[in-house]
């Protein structure tokens, strides 16, 4: 996925086509490049594909946790000039879209969560972060997987520079805390958006019975699973996650 990011004031992103806007919400370690699949996919049927980098790691730290990041995705939503998005979010992006629709669920169509954070999530361990070891790093990196070949050594190589890098670790930790601290299950029965949930059967960061209490206490939400995929289905099953979120919001006419 080699495309340009454009710039609006403080807001820098990737778009592609025309049509309903998907805005898509990475997670903490990931990147634009996770979502190449949906980008390569959904313009051609009609969708507007938006990915913009959130201020994880630009942030103050006093606005390094999930109720600034909500704000700054509605704040890019109206530069951008949309009044009704699809919000897709993958683990902590999973996280920040459960809170937005808690915040302004005006702005919402529908949202797409896969291996979402926001009831429970085990991320690097109570050992994290081994700053310098990198095979305990690349063994973290491969567990996101069920495929251990799909964490690349580019992909272990970033996020051992992120947990190596002081301040990126401070804020890493900031923002795992305040995702403890905006635990959604009080709020998940008040939040009406129509919820698509695509989650991979073999996720060991956001397990499978998580899905399932995402499905029991949001009371619009439809659960899919993709066999031998594990955190990051968008990226590691793109075939089958475009499918099955195609099909989704054609039934819901979105």
């Amino acid at each position: 996925m080699e495309r340009t990011l454009k710039e609006n004031g403080k807001f820098r992103y990737v778009e592609a086509g025309e049509g309903t806007p998907i805005i898509i919400l990475h997670g903490l370690m990931g990147g634009l490049s996770n979502f190449a699949g949906v980008v390569d996919y959904f313009p051609n049927q009609g969708y507007r594909v938006i990915i913009p980098e959130l201020p994880l790691y630009t942030n103050t730290i006093l606005k390094t946790n999930v109720k600034a990041f909500a704000r700054f995705v509605k704040d890019f939503i109206i530069a951008l000039g949309e009044t009704k998005v699809v919000l897709l979010g993958n683990s902590l992006g999973g996280h920040i879209a459960l809170y937005f629709s808690k915040m302004y669920p005006e702005l919402l169509r529908a949202m797409v969560l896969t291996g979402s954070s926001g009831l429970y999530e085990s991320a690097m361990g109570d050992s994290y972060p081994k700053r310098g070891d990198y095979e305990y790093i690349k063994k973290k990196a491969e567990d996101v997987f069920y495929d251990p070949a799909v964490a690349t050594k580019e992909i272990v190589d970033d996020v051992f520079a992120t947990v190596n890098d002081r301040m990126k670790l401070i804020k890493t930790l900031a923002i795992a805390k305040s995702a403890i601290r905006h635990n959604m299950s009080k709020d998940l029965p008040k939040i009406h958006t129509p919820t698509c949930l695509i989650w991979g059967k073999n996720d060991k960061v956001t397990p499978p019975e998580v899905a399932i209490e995402f499905e029991e206490l949001l009371p619009d939400a439809n659960l899919f699973w993709i066999d031998k995929c594990g955190h990051a289905a968008m990226m590691e099953r793109p075939n089958e996650f475009n499918s099955l979120l195609h099909a989704w919001l054609k039934e819901r006419n979105i």
